[in-house]
């Protein structure tokens, strides 16, 4: 199974340019098999992740889960990544398996009740999205039926209530308030496109379970820094926004700024605008659409791995995720910069993620972790998981 991603990403690539009307030449270009790392860093770069794999096994739990018991998403991602190296059999991943399945429930979710009452819930949305791509990556037929609950839970998750949030995910439906995230979105489109085949292995009559992709299409638009596609006032055409995407359609995590006239506007910043990027691809939008175009033209604009643009060391390493699927699936090596350069994305990300691994003296194993912790990033076992899954996708492997 290592090389699941990559043959999905590449499946996605080829699909998304036969339907897209019109690609532009240089992008056409680009698709097919990813360019050539240089066999010395795609080396150092395999040696990281085998560090880190053994750094990954070494911290799982006798039950099976990773992390904090609470949150089966931090169980998923490790196996998750796992499923994308060598290291996708074995007792550490049937102990995985068996933990996630533990923490299924009868609608197909999978999460856990919360110790104390917390804004979101369980994060069911979240945790079952994360859980289901994992499972999906072993390629057990056994997991089918638990791939396909979650499937239909999450696609009843879909808030279609006909506001600013149409379309759109949070992190747990049952909290009963109108609430989308980008962040909680990307994430189920993402496993509803990676497991869709499973659909195909229902019973007769049985009906699919889908979301409703031109509502998703609509939510999408409405957290983008884009007048004339975003109905929302605070849309902004300047360069530092235009084609960036916020958190959600009232709120960006990288704060406001405010036009001549007085209009607060939103700031677009890295993370979210690789995600926005993703959510259109899954959604399938078609590679000429001026949306898909602004984004990949922002994230040119603001190009560097040194912090996660517009929000500095927070998120870094989310950051890093995003942007490697979102490349790799957008089907473009290389990144044109403002002053006529251009950089490959994937050699440039592999140095990175090669300078920042920090290696256990005691063993040998080597492991990713966040100074700055917002949003989790102060757990090694998150931050390990999202870079192995960066450095696979950048590998090509």
């Amino acid at each position: 199974m290592n090389r699941w991603i990559a043959r999905l990403i590449m499946s996605w690539c080829v699909a998304w340019t036969v339907q897209a009307e019109s690609p532009p030449v240089e992008l056409a270009a680009q698709q097919g098999e990813p360019g050539p790392v240089p066999i010395s860093l795609a080396n150092e770069g395999r040696a990281a992740v085998d560090r880190a794999v053994q750094w990954l096994l070494a911290q799982q739990q006798e039950d099976g889960h990773w992390s904090n018991p609470d949150f089966p998403a931090l169980t998923g991602l490790p196996l998750w990544a796992l499923a994308l190296t060598k290291s996708s059999e074995g007792e550490a991943v049937d102990k995985a398996v068996q933990y996630i399945v533990s923490c299924a429930h009868d609608d197909g979710s999978i999460w856990r009740e919360p110790k104390e009452e917390r804004k979101g819930g369980g994060l069911s949305n979240y945790n079952t999205a994360i859980c289901m791509v994992a499972l999906h990556a072993l390629g057990d037929p056994a997991l089918v039926p638990v791939v396909q609950k979650a499937r239909r839970f999450v696609a009843n998750s879909q808030h279609l209530g006909g506001d600013v949030y149409e379309g759109g995910m949070g992190y747990d439906p049952e909290t009963g308030r109108p609430y989308a995230d980008l962040s909680n979105t990307y994430v189920a489109y993402e496993a509803m496109r990676l497991t869709e085949n499973v659909e195909d292995l229902r019973g007769s009559g049985e009906a699919r379970a889908d979301l409703d992709w031109e509502a998703a299409r609509r939510f999408i638009s409405r957290i983008q820094n884009l007048p004339g596609s975003n109905d929302q006032p605070w849309a902004s055409d300047d360069p530092d926004n235009k084609g960036g995407f916020i958190y959600k359609p009232d709120h960006s995590m990288a704060g406001t700024t405010n036009a001549a006239d007085g209009t607060v506007r939103f700031r677009s910043y890295g993370s979210m605008t690789y995600a926005g990027l993703l959510s259109f691809i899954y959604a399938k939008t078609d590679r000429s659409d001026p949306r898909v175009q602004s984004a990949f033209d922002w994230a040119a604009r603001h190009w560097t791995l040194d912090e996660n643009p517009g929000m500095g060391a927070q998120g870094l390493f989310y950051f890093y995720s995003v942007l490697s699927k979102g490349l790799a699936i957008y089907g473009q090596d290389q990144i044109p910069l403002p002053d006529g350069r251009q950089v490959n994305w994937r050699n440039e990300l592999i140095r990175k993620l090669l300078s920042l691994q920090k290696i256990d003296p005691a063993t040998g194993h080597g492991y990713w972790v966040n100074e700055e912790g917002r949003w989790w990033e102060a757990d090694p076992v998150l931050v390990t998981s999202y870079s192995i899954i960066a450095m696979e996708i950048a590998l090509g492997r």
